[in-house]
């Protein structure tokens, strides 16, 4: 049987993981630079010119021109979150390396939060991927495949007919 090139697509360990966003500071950073990768620019008037200061445990940005500030979670998912940046990540990294969906009790076991918190950012996140695929059309070779979501219940009908199933469909895009 011929390799399944998705199942064994390399991914990132849980211990590499966790060398590169251990701390507050450095997932602030990835944060930083995927927000503006050549620089602060205002939101405002697109200025580059800015101070930075910190209030407490938050940055915050200011136009040199217009002097409105601004922090660096604001307007994303993150804006007003009082759980830690490296939470957050944690909860990307197993959403995103799992082959299989992970529960929010589970998610709460992991990182160490409450249930309701746990619910909260996963699907938060979840939101923001489905919301970055939307637009994403496939293209080239495409396979698509219908299937049923559902157990078995007592006495209720197997198969295709069954009303106690959800039909769906999925396609992926494929190189070969």
């Amino acid at each position: 049987m011929k390799m399944n090139r998705i199942q064994f697509q390399p991914g990132i360990s849980l211990s590499e993981f966790l060398a590169d966003y251990d701390t507050e500071d450095r997932c602030a950073a990835t944060i930083e630079s995927a927000r503006w990768p050549t620089g602060f620019e205002c939101p405002h008037y697109g200025n580059k010119r800015h101070s930075s200061y910190m209030r407490g445990s938050v940055k915050v940005f200011q136009c040199s021109i217009c002097r409105k500030q601004t922090t660096l979670t604001e307007d994303t998912i993150f804006h007003s979150t009082k759980l830690p940046l490296t939470k957050w990540f944690q909860v990307r990294y197993f959403l995103t390396q799992t082959k299989n969906n992970i529960s929010s009790l589970e998610m709460k076991r992991l990182i160490g939060v409450c249930y309701r918190t746990a619910w909260t950012v996963k699907h938060k996140i979840m939101q923001v991927m489905f919301e970055q695929e939307q637009t994403t059309k496939l293209s080239g070779r495409v396979e698509v495949d219908d299937a049923y979501l559902g157990g078995e219940h007592e006495g209720s009908k197997r198969g295709r007919g069954s009303e106690d199933k959800s039909p769906f469909v999925a396609a992926v895009q494929t190189k070969q």
